[in-house]
Formats: structure tokens, C-alpha cells, sequence
């Protein structure tokens, strides 16, 4: 049977209305990526996997959530949809929108998203408008637009879309035959690290797979979960979670305490170099995405976390070529040699 997307996979474990109809670009599904390599450099002692999220359709999780999110708006006949970004959502919910035949609306703030996100949300033909704010004061716009419009949202306040993020927690636990003892991810909006620990919760409910202890990171320069109040201009290199006030946050706390785990920040640059070491094993992922394993390192590094004989998952949010800024600032340009083979062989032959 050919694989049917995160909605009808995972149905019976939705809480979705008997009105949604189904839009879909096949997400899901996505590869658990063994790291031993990089599970030895982190220390070894531990086995460790890479849920590589950024192989969804339009290059990120988003997909999950924006699945069900669509497919319940247009079950019930809506005819646009209307979100706030920092990138990763306006792409999915231009796609799945759009895939519909719905309008779709995106509110950014301007000049504080990554080109590669901008380009996918006007590439799949949303409305893109962008605002003299923050992510928060669009997220503020979005949300009274919506309550006075026929026109509806699905950011993650959207309860539907954390219907769909959850499946990836199903899909570990299928894999692997029961939850990861720790899971580590990005916290930005706070909408995933809610839906993960739903889902595990739900499958061990009906299934017995245990529960994962839940390691949040935020960046640095972002981090009101950490500091414990709203930041009013956050600043990391990491986009997708530059998010001074989580829509979630108070979920996003409440998974930690209660998987006996914890939300800590780390710095652009442990971040940077967590996303070198994981383009090193082979799988490139934008910045934020490179977070939760950052805060891995770290909590490894200062002996806060028994790692030793454990199964850890680091959920990698988004593909590389979504925010490849970085990257390209930072290369060198190749060397250019003459089209023979002498020519070829003192560059590579020292």
C-alpha cells in the first residue's frame, strides 16, 4: 500500500472534527539517521539518532502540523488561511494552502527572515506582508485579524496543527519499538516540543513505549523560557527560533518538568558548531535546527545529563538550504585549475 501522509497514517490517534478532508503532500515518514560518529565525539557511551525533519516537503516539520491544520479549514469550507513567521511556517502553509485552492497570508518581520524561507512562501504563491515588528507583534496581528475575518489561523495556536506534529513522536517509537530514553530539540514558538510530548504520551497510553526524557534549547540571544519572561528583541543567528514570547510556552515548560527534563539556551556559536559537526556526518541542517544537539553537548560536557547506555534522538527541524546564509558568508571560493590532469594532480596529490 503506498504511504498516505501524516493524516491518514496516524488518524486513529487525531482528535480531528469528521469534517476534515484530507490535503496532503505526503509528509511524514520522515528518516531516523543513526550518528555514531558523532555519538563518539560527543563522548560515546550512548547510541544516537537524527530525526531529520528537513526531508518534509517544503524542508521542514512544519508540514506535520500544517497537514491537518489545512485539511480541517478546508473540510469545513474556509478560503484562506493566515499565519505570522519566522520562515518554516509560511512555506508549509503557502504549499498546503494553496494545494487546496485556499488563499494563504503570511505576516513576517521585515528583514528578519532567512532569504531561502521568503523565497518558498512567495514560490508557493502566498500573500507575503511584512511588518516594522517582531515575530510577536505578528503573531499579535495574525491572531485579532483572524478573530474579526473569515480567515483562518494556523500558526500553532491552531490545535490541529499540534494534532500533526505529534505524529513524529509515533513515528520514533515505530521505529525504534519503543520512545528514545532522551529526546533533545529547537524551542522557539514552544508548539513542537508541546506536540512531542503529547505524542508520546498518547502512544504509550495505548502502546507501552515508555516516555522520553525531554531536553529543550533555546538560543542564547532568545531564550524567555530559560530567563523567564518574554524578551522584547530577540537575537540569534538561529531565525527559526528567534522568538522572544512562545505561543506555547507555558505547554513547553510542562513537557520538560514533566519528562524529568529541563529547557536550557546555548550560544550562536555552540549552535554554529553543532551545525558543522552534524554537515561533518552528512546530514546539513539550518541553524536552529543544529540547538537541540548543541544543548546535548553541553549538558554531556558538564556532567548534568546520564547519558551512558541510553538512546538518545535529536529532532533536526529543517534543511540546510532553508537558511544557507551562514554558509555562503563563510566559504571560500573554490580553486580553479587548468582542465588536465597534471593541473588536478598538484591540488589533490600533496
Amino acid at each position: 500500500m503506498a504511504y498516505p501522509g501524516v493524516l491518514e497514517r496516524y488518524r486513529s490517534y487525531l482528535d480531528i472534527p469528521e469534517h476534515t478532508k484530507t490535503v496532503t503532500l505526503l509528509e511524514g515518514d520522515t528518516p531516523l539517521i543513526p550518528m555514531p560518529r558523532l555519538a563518539e565525539e560527543l563522548g560515546g557511551g550512548f547510541e544516537l539518532f537524527v530525526k531529520y525533519e528537513g526531508l518534509n516537503p517544503t524542508g521542514s516539520f512544519k508540514d506535520r502540523g500544517m497537514t491537518v491544520a489545512i485539511s480541517e479549514a478546508y473540510g469545513r469550507g474556509a478560503k484562506a488561511v493566515i499565519c505570522a513567521s519566522t520562515g518554516n511556517t509560511s512555506a508549509s502553509a503557502a504549499a498546503y494552502a494553496n494545494r487546496a485552492g485556499m488563499k494563504a497570508v503570511v505576516i513576517i518581520p521585515e528583514g528578519k527572515v532567512a532569504a531561502g524561507k521568503l523565497a518558498g512562501a512567495i514560490a508557493y504563491g502566498a500573500q507575503v506582508v511584512q511588518i516594522r515588528g517582531s515575530f510577536d507583534d505578528a503573531l499579535t496581528l495574525v491572531m485579532k485579524i483572524s478573530d474579526q475575518h473569515p480567515i483562518v489561523l494556523v500558526n500553532s495556536l491552531n490545535p490541529y496543527r499540534l494534532e500533526g506534529q505529534k505524529s513524529s513522536a509515533f513515528e520514533i517509537c515505530d521505529v525504534l519499538g519503543a520512545a528514545p530514553d532522551i529526546l533533545c530539540l529547537p524551542v522557539g514558538n514552544a508548539g513542537n516540543i508541546t506536540a512531542y510530548w503529547m505524542g508520546f504520551r498518547q502512544y504509550n497510553e495505548r502502546n507501552k513505549t515508555g516516555l522520553p526524557q525531554i531536553l529543550g534549547v533555546q538560543a542564547a540571544g532568545s531564550a524567555p523560557l530559560v530567563l523567564g519572561h518574554p524578551v522584547d528583541n530577540p537575537e540569534t543567528v538561529a531565525t527559526a527560533i528567534r522568538i522572544g514570547k512562545p505561543a506555547r510556552g507555558e505547554q513547553a515548560l510542562e513537557a520538560a518538568e514533566e519528562s524529568k527534563g529541563k529547557i536550557i539556551a546555548r550560544s550562536d556559536e555552540d549552535i554554529l558548531y553543532m551545525q558543522q559537526r552534524l554537515a561533518a556526518n552528512g546530514v546539513w541542517v539550518e541553524p536552529a535546527s543544529a540547538a537541540g544537539l548543541a544543548g546535548l553537548k553541553a549538558e554531556i560536557e558538564a556532567g548534568t545529563l546520564d547519558v551512558q547506555g541510553k538512546r538518545i534522538v535529536a529532532i533536526c527541524t529543517g534543511h540546510g538550504m532553508k537558511d544557507p546564509d551562514i554558509i555562503v558568508k563563510q566559504m571560500t571560493t573554490p580553486e580553479v585549475v587548468d582542465a588536465n590532469l597534471q593541473a588536478l594532480e598538484e591540488v589533490l596529490i600533496k
